[in-house]
């Protein structure tokens, strides 16, 4: 089928497939990397029929990606990988290596490497080999004239905390419980909205229960406002109901969600660990200090969490413009 699909269309403008006969549309639930997808196809259409490049994201990427390479290269189509994370014993657990060996194919047949940070770089060349063809670092964009601050959005005493994205660990959503728990007994005003999908444990019904059940026990459940999954068409609206966005992740390779808070006007506290300090620079969030550990995640402790939070609220109003400045300068994506 593959080898039907890339006849030479004898265009010279790319028309390119993403490796989906079909990408979600924005009004439709979508996580990581098909989100880039959704935005690419806006300005370079899905061809699923007699394309001449192809276009993969590592984070999405289709069944035997690494054959549909293989496949358009045999027939003059030229291959570009998007490569955000890789597996590794921490993030994976047992039989990561196999992960990678598919992974490590694609990125030897791709004849340009978009990587999503310095830190994907890094974490490629260890697990997945150097780069054969060109390559450069090209973080995730924003629309800047859609992601905006909130207009006329008054000051309020209390601060509403925002914990979004696809959940993948149960640590992500227990360390934001223990940030809020840690911040109120240090008299911090503040609320907790969780947003996203649970995608750890036997099923996300499981999964949310687990959280809730852990707001009870450390007595925080009347200042945690549930949220669901979200479509792109809600994350604007949802950004700009919080002041703060909170970033638990380890290792994150380059959250888009990041930039798209930053966007919004929204300081970052988050572990600063993987591309997430790459992002968000010195003066639009603080982050918590963690070593460089592929074999043990190193989640960032609730304590010292609401410390950098209450740095940040200490200094709201200027981290946020910082922020609003930062996404604009380097993310936008003109």
């Amino acid at each position: 089928r593959e080898w039907v699909r890339w006849r030479s269309s004898g265009e010279a403008t790319p028309r390119v497939y993403y490796g989906f006969d079909r990408i979600p549309q924005r009004h439709e639930v979508a996580q990581g990397g098909i989100v880039k997808l959704q935005d690419l196809q806006d300005r370079f259409p899905n061809h699923a029929r007699r394309p001449n490049l192809l276009y993969l994201v590592s984070s999405a990427a289709p069944v035997a990606a690494d054959v549909m390479a293989r496949m358009a290269r045999r027939k003059g189509a030229r291959g570009v990988v998007n490569q955000n994370g890789v597996a590794y014993p921490a993030w994976y657990g047992p039989g990561w290596e196999t992960i990678n060996i598919p992974m490590a194919r694609l990125l030897g047949q791709a004849h340009h490497i978009v990587y999503q940070s310095n830190f994907c770089k890094l974490s490629a060349d260890r697990y997945l080999g150097q780069p054969k063809g060109s390559w450069e670092i090209l973080y995730n964009p924003v629309d800047t004239r859609v992601f905006l601050p909130k207009e006329g959005c008054a000051e309020t005493p209390t601060v509403r905390v925002l914990l979004a994205g696809s959940h993948g660990q149960w640590y992500r959503v227990a360390s934001a419980l223990e940030t809020l728990a840690a911040g109120r007994a240090r008299g911090l005003a503040m609320t907790l909205v969780v947003a996203g999908r649970y995608a750890w444990g036997s099923s996300p019904v499981e999964a949310g229960r687990e959280a809730r059940e852990y707001a009870r026990k450390l007595g925080v459940h009347n200042w945690v406002e549930w949220r669901g999954p979200y479509t792109q068409q809600e994350v604007v609206p949802l950004l700009q109901s919080a002041h703060v966005l909170l970033h638990t992740k380890y290792n994150d390779p380059c959250p888009r969600l990041v930039v798209e808070a930053m966007a919004c006007g929204l300081p970052v506290v988050y572990s600063a660990s993987g591309g997430v300090p790459e992002l968000v620079g010195d003066q639009a969030g603080v982050g918590v200090p963690a070593p460089l550990d592929y074999e043990q995640d190193h989640p960032p402790g609730g304590v010292e969490l609401a410390g950098a939070l209450e740095r940040v609220v200490q200094n709201r109003r200027a981290c946020a413009t910082a922020a609003r400045e930062r996404a604009v300068r380097l993310f936008d994506v003109r």
